[in-house]
């Protein structure tokens, strides 16, 4: 019997499928447009408040011209007790921040790496993220007093929780199969961390660490609203209480600065440290 040979058939090769991802805007990537939107946008803000107040469309006395709240951040910035009054507020925001983002890595990389501690802390954890932390302002004043304490822990619990949320995260995020490789190839402990588990979880919890910053600011100012005897937060009272509206939008004005400023310098660290994120 003769036997009939099929030829080998081709090896089929299938094309991969590529991703279809947008190309960027050439315009918008650069930096004169980067920075030149959003000043056209705050040019356009400032002069709808001034023409809104100006024109009776909001009450000045209530609402003061953006003319004359400019003036009165001139006139803060001759005074002495505004620079202490921010330098207060300042301390107590990075102190806060400090205490709460350090507690919140601890917390959270022991929660995201070992099932006890995830257990145990993280029923807890919720419920502080759970309760209004705003109400815990007078409890803290009674607690710490009426000087810097009290808005330090006001601060620290504020920026607390988004820290030990995008930890875990940024922990679970680990591929469980890029582990079992390293495993495999007889990777130690250290090593898997810091080649897999650091390099992944950074960006996600530095996430939470610019949220943080921002928060432990806010806590400061609730602090010196509910109790204290110095701060921006009381400058807000006083100017409000005397009826210096403009003085007191100028304070809110500065405290946006500041805010944005602590963003900028935690963001610039994270390109700096984190140089493998993108």
């Amino acid at each position: 019997m003769t036997t009939i040979q099929t030829p080998p058939q081709p090896a089929v090769v299938r094309a991969e499928t590529v991703p279809h991802t947008k190309p960027k805007d050439p315009l918008l990537s650069r930096t004169w447009v980067k920075v030149g939107l959003p000043l056209l946008v705050l040019a356009l803000g400032v002069g709808a408040w001034e023409v809104a107040s100006q024109t009776g469309l909001v009450n000045p006395i209530t609402v003061p011209p953006a003319s004359d709240t400019f003036a009165a951040m001139i006139d803060l910035s001759t005074k002495d007790y505004f620079w202490h009054a921010a330098w207060i507020t300042l301390q107590e925001t990075l102190l806060g921040f400090l205490i709460g983002s350090t507690l919140g890595l601890v917390l959270g990389a022991l929660t995201g790496t070992f099932a006890v501690f995830r257990t145990a802390l993280w029923p807890f954890i919720v419920a502080i993220q759970n309760t209004p932390r705003v109400a815990l302002a007078p409890v803290f004043l009674t607690w710490f007093g009426f000087g810097m304490t009290s808005k330090v822990v006001m601060a620290a619990v504020i920026c607390f929780f988004p820290v030990v949320i995008n930890t875990v995260a940024g922990l679970s995020s680990v591929d469980a199969n890029a582990r079992m490789l390293f495993r495999t190839y007889g990777a130690t402990t250290s090593q898997t961390f810091f080649r897999l588990t650091l390099p992944t979880a950074a960006p996600v919890t530095f996430a939470g660490i610019k949220t943080a910053l921002t928060l432990a600011l806010l806590g400061a100012i609730v602090g010196e609203f509910v109790g204290a005897s110095e701060g921006l937060g009381v400058l807000v009272n006083e100017f409000n209480f005397q009826l210096e509206v403009a003085m007191g939008f100028a304070v809110v004005v500065y405290l946006a600065v500041i805010g944005l400023i602590l963003y900028a310098l935690i963001e610039w660290l994270e390109r700096r440290l984190i140089t493998w994120s993108n």
